[in-house]
């Protein structure tokens, strides 16, 4: 293969089928919720689970571009350069994602509604009850909570919208900063901007990998604030991962299947595939390790978590949820053939994606909507609908993105020719 064969500046262009389906997805997404507020008291407290659920998902997956981006430059890889594009895109979305998460969550902790509580009436938010209820840290009050109190330094108001700009400011902050060195390296060439690439990589890595276990903990793990679990942190950043490189490679596909990326083979969609597989298994023990960590020191009071997805009403989608996301990736891509067809891959990309939008919502619903636990038709289709509307929304975004890249390919990468002639 010989770098003359393909167009290097060749540009994406955002129109047609694409563009509509997304703008239908945010359409049905808008009709979801005004559904959902407009509906009844119970709809609204799943309404804004739902709006949690999808940000956040929304969020993790432009993470995970900045992630991708950032091991590729520090491992010095040399075969995902010719795709780079895609997460470079990815992480251009992250900033409104961030908006649209912090904004859902103020909206949910500031609203409140009366619920009833062993046996009294108390005015919690709809978001974050667990901790931000008045009351739980006030001695002497009704609604004194001693375990919540202990963890009243971490569990505020103050310290949650904190961490949540600081962390949200900074990832951004990063990825932008990636995906302008690549554009400054397409134009004047040269080691300068892909050092400064390295220089950042370098520096997210640690700053990420110390802060985005604090970051879940605070969005998702504190909707059940007496629960703990130092392996909570690990177990999201393995789906996120898992969720990026699977919505990576069917955006990678289907654009190929479109004419674009000439220059991505099998061999470049087998080590996608590999990162896949890989990271499906590691997402499957850590999921593992969080309960047998329970179970093998004694702690009986930290069972209430998997005890609640047991219940008949989650209990379905909690082993559907192991089916999804371990055993379909485990026997679709083992063999090495499976990991080099699109169609498979294709396949198990969709799976993915859906399996762990269904993983993050095992997560969030249980300590949201404990009252009333019912899953029927109606309660899927609002679901589906708010879905709808966050994954219209990141499409149009990346899409967007991906169309201002002056190339598909950043042409003058030091290791664009070892991506061209890629080989296993």
């Amino acid at each position: 293969m010989s770098t003359h064969q393909h167009n290097f500046t060749e540009r994406f262009e955002f129109a047609g089928k694409a563009k509509t389906l997304s703008l239908v997805g945010i359409v049905l997404g808008v009709l979801g919720i005004i559904y959902g507020f407009l509906s009844g008291e119970q709809n609204i407290q799943r309404t804004f689970s739902n709006l949690l659920l999808g940000s956040y998902y929304f969020v993790g997956i432009g993470l995970a571009g900045v992630f991708f981006l950032a091991y590729q430059y520090v491992a010095q890889a040399g075969w995902s350069v010719g795709l780079l594009r895609i997460p470079q895109a990815f992480a251009r979305t992250l900033g409104i994602g961030a908006v649209i998460l912090i904004v859902i969550v103020t909206a949910g902790l500031l609203t409140k509604h009366h619920i009833m509580e062993e046996g009294k009436e108390v005015l919690a938010p709809y978001l974050y009850a667990h901790w931000a209820t008045p009351g739980l840290t006030t001695p002497g009050s009704e609604n004194y909570d001693a375990v919540i109190a202990g963890k009243a330094p971490f569990l505020t108001i103050p310290f949650f919208f904190g961490m949540l700009i600081i962390l949200l400011g900074l990832y951004t902050l990063f990825g932008r900063l990636l995906v302008n060195y690549s554009n400054n390296e397409d134009v004047l060439g040269g080691m300068l901007n892909y050092n400064k690439s390295f220089k950042i990589s370098a520096i997210f890595l640690v700053i990420f990998g110390f802060t985005f276990p604090i970051y879940a903990f605070g969005t998702i793990m504190s909707l059940e604030a007496h629960w703990f679990s130092t392996m909570f942190g690990w177990y999201n950043l393995a789906a996120i991962h898992v969720t990026g490189l699977a919505v990576i490679g069917l955006t990678l596909i289907i654009l190929k299947q479109n004419g674009y990326f000439s220059w991505v083979n099998e061999n470049h969609l087998h080590d996608l595939g590999k990162l896949m597989f890989g990271f499906s298994i590691f997402w499957t023990y850590v999921w593992f390790a969080q309960f047998f960590l329970i179970w093998y020191a004694n702690m009986p009071e930290e069972t209430v978590y998997i005890y609640q997805r047991w219940e008949p009403e989650y209990k379905f989608w909690y082993w559907l949820n192991i089916g999804l996301n371990f055993v379909a990736p485990l026997f679709l891509l083992m063999k090495n053939d499976d990991k080099r067809s699109l169609n498979r891959m294709k396949m198990v990309c969709i799976i993915l994606i859906i399996g762990h939008w269904l993983d993050f919502y095992q997560m969030i619903m249980p300590g949201t909507i404990e009252k009333t636990k019912t899953f029927d038709i109606l309660e899927f289709v609002h679901c589906a609908l708010i879905f709808s509307g966050f994954a219209g929304l990141f499409t149009y975004l990346m899409l967007t993105a991906l169309s201002k890249f002056e190339s598909l390919v950043p042409k003058k990468h030091p290791f664009i020719e070892e991506s061209l002639h890629h080989h296993i």
